[in-house]
């Protein structure tokens, strides 16, 4: 199916725990990223493809240093936002727990883009803005300090790794108020059928325990539970 179908599918049909069950029968069975990762509101549902960005920490700011992003205080921060594409998400890791990885404004410009949401492996700012925009954001937390002389993206497009959950460019990921899951390119297809089916199941399994049927009797009956 397109991308379009399949996101809706998804958003409208699915949830993380039953993906996550299914990829853990195909063998999948560390596609969760860590548990403080939440939506800054706990509505928000995010589903799109991957666009990893790389961080790192800076501790000397002074200008006329050798490296090449001595004198860019954000490092590239701004041309990894401005390459954002419509249904992705921008997914960041690499940082300290020092400042903020995301803000009011790169939601505004991320939202002019059409991109899904953000998923950051850290905290944002400005929240009240983010969330009047009502732009998919899951973050560590809230934290005001600033990224400028404290942090830069140093690439992006490429793969990236959150406590053992690698991500690569184009993975499907699908976050909601239970966590964020990365669902691997390859497997996506057959990952989202199986829980379709898994989801329509457990449908069938509430109706029979709320006709009386007891749970020993229905997961022999229908095999889930």
């Amino acid at each position: 199916m397109s991308d379009a179908t399949l996101f809706e599918t998804i958003r409208t049909e699915l949830f993380t725990a039953v993906v996550g069950d299914v990829l853990d029968v195909m063998g999948y069975q560390h596609q969760f990223l860590p548990p403080a990762i939440m939506p800054l509101d706990k509505t928000m549902r995010v589903v799109g493809r991957a666009m990893p960005v790389l961080e790192a920490d800076v501790f000397n700011v002074r200008a006329g240093t050798p490296g090449p992003l001595a004198d860019r205080p954000f490092g590239l921060l701004f041309e990894a936002l401005d390459d954002l594409r419509a249904d992705e998400i921008y997914i960041a890791t690499g940082s300290s727990l020092r400042y903020a990885l995301w803000g009011g404004l790169m939601s505004t410009r991320a939202i002019h883009l059409k991109a899904a949401g953000a998923v950051l492996d850290g905290f944002v700012r400005d929240a009240n803005e983010i969330e009047a925009l009502g732009f998919n954001v899951f973050c560590r937390g809230t934290y005001a300090q600033d990224q400028g002389p404290r942090g830069k993206v140093i690439d992006w497009r490429t793969e990236i790794e959150i406590e053992g959950v690698r991500i690569a460019p184009g993975d499907l990921l699908f976050g909601d108020r239970e966590g964020v899951l990365v669902i691997p390119r390859a497997v996506e297809a057959e990952a989202v059928e199986r829980a379709l089916e898994k989801v329509r199941t457990e449908n069938r399994v509430a109706v029979a325990i709320r006709g009386g049927m007891s749970t020993v009797e229905a997961f022999a009956t229908f095999g889930v539970m």
